[in-house]
């Protein structure tokens, strides 16, 4: 039997590792995942504001797009600020890369958490659906937003991206599914995994970056 995870905040290699070995647990399939997959690391951005900023910066780019827009826009100064960002303008924040829609995406996050009606430091208390929903009550943060900030800023182990694209196509490989799940059926796959989903999404982005690195597939 796998050890008892001691923390349900994915916090550590070996807190993921017990998760995983749980998950598996839960759903024998995911073995050969976890075996081709290699060690998974924990998230590593910070929580509040930078973190979701960084968050809205990849929505919908590549990894590496991504990390050279936030390389240019964490540079700005007062960026990572929710109060200084607010004194920066459009231009600047595009000419780093941001999409004008991006850039009042964050406009709004940085108004709530000034204002006080936006408050990250609760989060990884709240059950999945609340913290999801709390986040989502916000201007400009949808779900998909909502569940990776969970999973990297938070540590939340209990949220699944079933909308990630990257997702859906490493469960249908690692599940040898026919076809892509739908993102309702994904989120039905998902719920077999509770209390375990972050990690099991953590677990299938590596397996997508090794598939995507040995055999090619993409996005």
């Amino acid at each position: 039997m796998a050890p008892i995870v001691t923390s349900p905040r994915l916090d550590s290699v070996d807190a993921i590792a017990n998760h995983i070995d749980r998950l598996v647990e839960i759903d024998p399939r995911l073995a050969p995942v976890r075996d081709r997959s290699g060690a998974v690391q924990p998230p590593i951005t910070e929580p509040g504001f930078a973190g979701i900023a960084k968050v809205v910066c990849g929505q919908q780019v590549s990894v590496a797009s991504a990390g050279a827009i936030w390389n240019r826009f964490s540079q700005l100064p007062g960026a990572l600020d929710p109060v200084h960002y607010l004194t920066l303008s459009e231009e600047a924040v595009r000419g780093s890369g941001f999409s004008r829609s991006k850039f009042t995406t964050v406009r709004a996050i940085a108004i709530a958490i000034a204002e006080g009606t936006l408050n990250f430091s609760h989060l990884e208390t709240l059950p999945a659906s609340e913290a999801v929903a709390y986040l989502c009550a916000h201007k400009g943060i949808g779900p998909w937003t909502a569940e990776v900030y969970l999973i990297f800023c938070a540590g939340h182990p209990d949220v699944f991206p079933a909308g990630d694209l990257a997702l859906l196509k490493a469960v249908q490989h690692g599940l040898r599914l026919d076809a892509r799940p739908t993102i309702k059926n994904m989120i039905t796959i998902a719920q077999t995994w509770a209390p375990h989903r972050s990690v099991a999404a953590l677990l299938f982005w590596r397996y997508f970056a090794v598939l995507r690195e040995q055999e090619g597939i993409a996005l």
